[in-house]
């Protein structure tokens, strides 16, 4: 029993990492139709800059803010240079340009930091574990994570649902040239928007680096995860990309934990790991396919998009047949 509690909570620490990363993305591309292959690289640029800024002052209150600043800094400036060029032409350019930009950045950060990973200490405020139950202790930074995903979760809600910055952003989701017109900034907004993108993976990045290693090309790997997230959860919405994250993050770390101890029962214990392994790997990509069979356009979709819009359709389909296969590609080659 509180082995099955610590594994739940170790996905749900999972899932809430998830979740930063599949928001940011799943509002890019439901709002400004951007597919952004490049989104786990501004996830390793907050990871880097948060270690930096940590080791050199020994605050992770200012790690944290630089990391934010960084990933969103940069996520705005390449809106501006790179993705403003591309709104009008199609998917696969996009795809082509943010598949390059993984290169730029993983040898950006080995230019930089070294091909040697780094290290971030857990802050001394979070250090330590607190007893949740008898028996069951459970490290406090962990707890720390799933709280600040919780919070950015609610402020994505009150954003989008309660600002006039989130009606304007969900009006120009819908039709981008009659809000132009009615002389909203048009171009600010979209780079308003990609920067937060972008602020949301450099902080998963932040969070995640005194749990993991920091190394060029960590982007990649959760990239992946993302992709089967926001199709899970349904594209552009960030309701979507909360249970999506949520059942990816137990799916996964449950099938890692207890499949080889199921699968023990009726076959020998080498056998049984190596199966039981290989089958948890699986496991989110199965989920995901029962989804999409039972919902072909994921479990939430964005509420601007209705059931016979052909955009929305065309471009979620577009979306999940470029991330299947350049996750793969990333995921054989990076």
């Amino acid at each position: 029993m509180i082995l099955l509690v610590e594994q739940l909570l170790n996905g749900l620490q999972l899932g809430i990492t998830l979740f930063l990363m599949s928001a940011g993305l799943t509002l890019v591309f439901g709002i400004m139709q951007v597919i952004n292959l490049a989104h786990g690289s501004f996830y390793m640029i907050g990871a880097y800059v948060g270690a930096t800024v940590a080791a050199a002052t020994g605050s992770f209150i200012l790690a944290l803010a630089g990391a934010l600043g960084a990933a969103g800094l940069a996520g705005m400036a390449v809106e501006i240079l790179v993705l403003r060029q591309l709104y009008r032409r199609d998917h696969l350019d996009q795809v082509l340009a943010t598949f390059g930009l993984i290169f730029f950045f993983n040898e950006m950060t080995r230019f930089i930091w070294g091909k040697q990973p780094l290290f971030m200490d857990v802050p001394l405020w979070l250090k330590g574990k607190i007893e949740l139950l008898p028996g069951l202790v459970y490290p406090v930074y962990r707890l720390a994570v799933i709280v600040v995903g919780v919070v950015v979760a609610l402020l994505l809600w009150y954003l989008f649902s309660r600002t006039r910055l989130g009606m304007q952003i969900r009006a120009g989701a819908s039709n981008r040239d009659m809000v132009s017109a009615l002389g909203v900034n048009i171009k600010l907004l979209y780079t308003l928007v990609f920067g937060l993108g972008t602020l949301l993976a450099g902080l998963a990045g932040v969070m995640a680096g005194p749990i993991f290693a920091v190394e060029s090309g960590m982007g990649e790997s959760i990239l992946i995860l993302t992709f089967v997230v926001i199709v899970i959860g349904g594209i552009g919405s960030v309701r979507g990309a909360v249970v999506g994250a949520l059942l990816v993050g137990l799916v996964d770390t449950l099938g890692r934990a207890f499949m080889p101890t199921l699968f023990r029962a009726f076959l020998s214990s080498s056998y049984a790991d190596s199966v039981g392994a290989s089958l948890a790997s699986m496991s989110i990509y199965i989920m995901m396919a029962a989804v999409l069979i039972w919902k072909t356009r994921g479990l939430f979709p964005s509420h601007h998009c209705s059931a016979d819009d052909r955009r929305c359709s065309h471009n979620g389909a577009y979306l999940r047949r470029w991330g299947f296969l350049l996750s793969a590609a990333l995921g054989s080659t990076l």
